[in-house]
């Protein structure tokens, strides 16, 4: 029953991992067409929108899927109980969604934005609405140990978003028909996870309006809500405050960088996602173990970050023009965000630490002095530099979330700081070599090869320096499945 349970935690990781990195992938891809087939400013007023009403998002759910992923396990054959909380937390979202939509609506017409953003806001409210439902009700079909149809969900919204906003943007139908596309991705994923509810799980979607146990809930919900809300904050703010302070021009500007690391996110996820449950589990049982599978992340983390940044800040104007020539001044901004590739990667490892042994409270004090910093650093430097002042707002904050993060571990497990060091040295030297060969052949290869050239080059630069042995690329190998 046991060795069950673990091959079904285990094929639900597979499901997971690979579904979020075709999510990004597609969703990418979209981007990518989008910002082909738009000029920055029409760019800007649709990724405004969606980044406004994002952050709304965190109040309609404050914590509420979490608490339903960690609570329906626990009522495993009590179908009441789960029917229970599942119409308590429908009956407290709902309300909530009320209120949000009414607070993003009051403000976009309070900060005075234009008819077309307001128009934009308005339908991306709608999807606000239904993926914080979603959401939800998928995060109840994690109670019974099943990603498989989230998985196969996540991928699907995609692909439907990409569908319609092709069709949109072929037959030029305007910025509401496309922000319309992404309406329809999210329609699909309510209807599919109220469908595996009510027709799989036999439960109802009928809310429960009880104070009393929503009391209860709000206690429960607290620590999760509290550390969404500023995470979500930080993620989206920036957006909003260039928008206001610089305009749509700058915002499409910085969503071509945004969107690049925001993409590349996926490989420390994934990795730190397989490495969490080794986390909890060492913290408990054995500490030097978890400062070994600690430190062996985080030597992952630099020899995967480094020499992607290095090349894309080589090749940042190549990159750029893959869009079109309109976006050549988001060059500087790229090349500004793609150096705190390696912060914003270690920052996963760090973070899950935390969590895992019991520092959520740090975690969350954490976020919330970073993002005072990033307000006060927007409202400083977008005046002055627009999306560059954006851009350095980003690596600043996470150069500053990682000397807080970077803090705290020592009170949790004695790492080995030298070895750590002596390979960020050889890995950085390694890709800085890499990224000079590429910087100085961008001109004359073309950069579908160039690419693999320059893997090659830091492959070879690594293994000549000892920076990478083959013992360790094996270990890591190890970590990975045995997490």
């Amino acid at each position: 029953m046991e060795n069950k349970k673990i091959s079904n935690i285990a094929r639900n990781t597979s499901y997971f991992t690979f579904a979020l990195v075709l999510q990004k992938l597609i969703s990418f891809g979209f981007f990518a067409f989008v910002a082909r087939n738009l000029d920055p400013t029409d760019l800007g007023k649709y990724y405004f929108a969606i980044s406004f009403t994002t952050i709304f998002s965190i109040f309609i759910d404050l914590g509420l899927a979490n608490v339903l992923t960690r609570e329906v396990p626990k009522l495993s054959g009590e179908e009441s109980k789960i029917q229970e909380i599942l119409g308590a937390v429908i009956g407290i979202k709902i309300p909530l969604a009320v209120l949000s939509v009414l607070a993003a609506a009051f403000l976009a017409n309070l900060l005075g934005y234009e008819p077309l953003a307001k128009m934009l806001v308005y339908i991306s409210c709608g999807s606000m609405v239904l993926d914080s439902f979603s959401t939800a009700f998928f995060a109840a079909l994690r109670g019974f140990h099943n990603l498989k149809y989230e998985s196969v969900s996540s991928v699907i919204f995609q692909l439907i978003t990409l569908f319609f906003g092709v069709i949109v943007i072929k037959l030029g139908l305007g910025l509401p028909f496309l922000m319309c596309a992404m309406l329809a991705g999210s329609a699909f994923n309510f209807l599919f996870s109220s469908y595996l509810l009510i027709f799989k799980r036999r439960l109802s979607l009928c809310p429960r309006f009880d104070i009393s146990f929503a009391k209860s809930l709000a206690f429960l919900t607290f620590p999760f809500a509290l550390f969404g809300v500023l995470q979500r904050f930080y993620m989206y703010l920036d957006t909003v405050l260039l928008s206001k302070l610089a305009g749509d021009h700058h915002v499409g500007l910085y969503q071509v960088p945004f969107k690049i690391i925001f993409a590349l996110q996926f490989l420390p996820l994934a990795f730190v996602a397989s490495l969490y449950p080794a986390f909890s589990l060492y913290w408990k049982t054995n500490k030097e173990q978890l400062a070994i599978t600690f430190e062996r992340a985080l030597n992952y983390l630099i020899v995967i970050s480094l020499p992607i940044s290095f090349g894309t800040i080589a090749l940042a104007d190549k990159i750029i023009m893959i869009f079109k020539p309109e976006y050549a001044e988001a060059v500087l901004p790229l090349r500004i965000i793609m150096a705190s590739l390696f912060f914003v990667f270690i920052n996963f490892p760090i973070g899950s630490l935390l969590n895992a042994c019991d520092r959520q409270k740090a975690n969350t004090r954490n976020m919330a002095l970073v993002l005072f910093l990033s307000i006060v650093l927007n409202l400083i430097l977008i005046p002055k530099f627009q999306s560059v002042g954006a851009s350095l707002t980003v690596f600043l904050t996470n150069v500053f979330m990682f000397l807080l993060g970077a803090y705290q571990v020592p009170s949790i497990i004695k790492v080995n700081v030298k070895k750590i060091l002596l390979i960020f040295i050889k890995i950085f030297c390694a890709a800085a070599l890499m990224g000079f060969l590429v910087f100085y052949l961008r001109n004359s290869i073309p950069i579908l090869l160039l690419i693999p050239l320059g893997a090659i080059a830091f492959a070879v630069i690594s293994f000549l320096s000892g920076a990478i042995k083959i013992v360790d690329v094996k270990s890591i190998l190890g970590t990975m499945k045995k997490a």
